[in-house]
C-alpha cells in the first residue's frame, strides 16, 4: 500500500494532505480527492480512503482553516486585505483544491465532497474544467441562511437579518460561540444528529474533531464562515457544471 502524509505550500500557507493507494492504482487514468465538511479534516475519511485507493490513487486534503492546515486570520466580506489574512469563502477553498489537483495530483480527478466540501467540489470542478472527471456530493450543504434564500425563511428571521449580520461580525462574539461549540460534549451531540444510527460516534471521532479546534487560530474559519451570507449555492453550481454528478443523501 502506498501511504503519504505530507504538507504542501500554497500561497504561503501550509496545506496538509494524505495519499493512499496500491502500486497498481498509480496506472489508473484518474485519481480521487476527498474534501471534508465544516469543522472536519482529512481524517474524517479514514475508513474510506484505503478502499477507494485500491481502485485508483486516493487523496484527502485539509482545507485552509481546518485539520492540520494553516489557520490564518479571517478577512470578512468588505474588509481591506491585511498581510497574512484569508477570505474563508468557497472561491478561496475551491482555488486551493484546484491548484492542489494541478500541482500535486497532476491527472484528471473525481472530486468527492461532504457538506460544504460538496460546494467546494462543484466550484473546483468549474475551475478544473477538463481535468475534473466527475463530482460526488455526500449530504451537500444547503446553506439555508444565504441571502439568496431569504424568502424561504420565517418572517422573524428576515426582519432580524440586519442585526444578525452586525452581531456575527464581532470577533468577541464569534470566539465565544466557537468556544462554546468546541467541546467534546457538544461535538458528541452534533455527531449523534449527523449519525442517527450511532455507528462510529466514539471517542476516536470526537477527538478527530476536537483536537484541531484547540489550535490557536481555530476560531478564524468559524468567524469567516458564519459571515458568508452571499456565496455559492449548490443548485446554481450544479446547473453550470458540465461533468457527471452523483448525489448521495
Amino acid at each position: 500500500m502506498i501511504r503519504k502524509n505530507e504538507v504542501w505550500n500554497w500561497k504561503g500557507l501550509e496545506v496538509s494532505w494524505k495519499l493512499e493507494g496500491l502500486p497498481k492504482s498509480s496506472s489508473c487514468a484518474t485519481a480521487t480527492l476527498l474534501i471534508h465538511g465544516f469543522g472536519a479534516s482529512k481524517e474524517h475519511w479514514r475508513h474510506n480512503q484505503s478502499i477507494l485507493g485500491a481502485k485508483c490513487l486516493c487523496y484527502a486534503i485539509d482545507l485552509v482553516g481546518f485539520g492540520e492546515s494553516s489557520q490564518p486570520p479571517a478577512r470578512l466580506p468588505g474588509e481591506k486585505t491585511q498581510i497574512g489574512d484569508f477570505s474563508y469563502c468557497f472561491d478561496s477553498w475551491s482555488s486551493q483544491v484546484a491548484d492542489f489537483c494541478r500541482e500535486i495530483i497532476q491527472k484528471p480527478v473525481i472530486l468527492i465532497g461532504n457538506s460544504i466540501g460538496g460546494i467546494v467540489a462543484l466550484r473546483a470542478a468549474q475551475l478544473l474544467k477538463n481535468n475534473c472527471y466527475s463530482v460526488v456530493l455526500i449530504d451537500c450543504a444547503q446553506r439555508q441562511l444565504d441571502d439568496k434564500r431569504l424568502l424561504e425563511q420565517p418572517p422573524w428571521l428576515r426582519w432580524t437579518r440586519p442585526l444578525l449580520k452586525k452581531l456575527v461580525q464581532q470577533k468577541w462574539l464569534s470566539q465565544a460561540l466557537f468556544q462554546n461549540a468546541a467541546t467534546p460534549s457538544t461535538i458528541r451531540r452534533v455527531l449523534q444528529q449527523a449519525y442517527p444510527s450511532g455507528n462510529n460516534v466514539n471517542l476516536e471521532l470526537i477527538n478527530l474533531l476536537y483536537k484541531p479546534s484547540q489550535r490557536n487560530g481555530a476560531s478564524e474559519a468559524f468567524q469567516g464562515f458564519i459571515n458568508l451570507f452571499d456565496d455559492y449555492l449548490a443548485p446554481e453550481l450544479i446547473a453550470k457544471t458540465r461533468v457527471p454528478i452523483d448525489l448521495i443523501w
